[in-house]
């Protein structure tokens, strides 16, 4: 896939510090944007700064709680004052939570579950919009996952949250459609040697897999001017966009 050329464009990638984030910030640093990485630890990081740096890249180290709601607020303020806009947003950072049967859930796991996966993700829209709304192009791409569509059991909290997040995308793209330069994309990566699939499925080889490298110039895609499509699901496993319809 050739990449598209972002140079002079501003990203937000959450959750950068490993895995899908990781590697979508670099790539989107390739491809010439300005990443703002967010992610927990300094460390991680600093080393998505190194590698960013050596492929001559740029990017603003961001190191908070994504459930530092305030946090997100203030980095809209910050984003504002440097920028005076955001041209794309990979709401990536979330979190497996617990694979247990529903009436076994701790509440302060469901409640961190639903911070990090869902609550996260409106605060960034809430902080955000006005910045991607003063972009010629402001792009969002939120990462869901296949279990919404299936009944799978012990997975509750995931599937509840990454559910929400499909309806919150979806919402925002209808609100955004129409006399607005934003457009709003859901992606499911699909199975992806990453630490959170390692964590879910424990028996399963991580060589079998395919890695998060191999998806991240699918989300650079959706972060480019180029890219008209909204309110939509990027499917990674069939490399297809498809769209949502109601019910009969």
């Amino acid at each position: 896939m050739t990449s598209p050329n972002l140079a002079g464009r501003v990203a937000v990638v959450t959750g950068a510090t490993r895995g899908i984030g990781y590697a979508t910030a670099l790539a989107l640093a390739e491809a010439g944007a300005h990443v703002v990485a967010t992610g927990r630890t300094q460390g991680g990081l600093e080393d998505l700064d190194d590698a960013i740096k050596a492929v001559g890249g740029a990017a603003t180290l961001a190191p908070f709680d994504i459930t530092d709601f305030e946090a997100i607020d203030r980095l809209g303020g910050a984003l504002y004052q440097r920028f005076g806009k955001l041209d794309a947003l990979v709401a990536n950072a979330g979190q497996l939570g617990p694979v247990t049967p529903l009436g076994h859930v701790d509440p302060k796991d469901w409640d961190r579950t639903v911070a990090i996966n869902l609550t996260a993700n409106w605060r960034l829209i809430r902080s955000l919009d006005p910045l991607l709304r003063a972009s010629d192009a402001g792009r969002a791409v939120f990462l869901t996952s296949g279990v919404v569509h299936k009944d799978r059991a012990y997975w509750g909290p995931y599937a509840v949250t990454k559910a929400g997040v499909e309806a919150l995308a979806r919402s925002y793209a209808a609100e955004t459609k129409n006399h607005t330069p934003v457009r709003v994309m859901l992606a499911n990566p699909g199975p992806l040697r990453t630490a959170m699939r390692a964590r879910a499925m424990p028996g399963e080889d991580p060589a079998t897999l395919r890695t998060p490298a191999e998806f991240a110039p699918k989300l650079v895609a959706m972060c480019a001017p180029e890219w008209t499509e909204t309110g939509k699901l990027y499917d990674f496993p069939t490399d297809s966009v498809q769209s949502f319809r109601p019910p009969a």
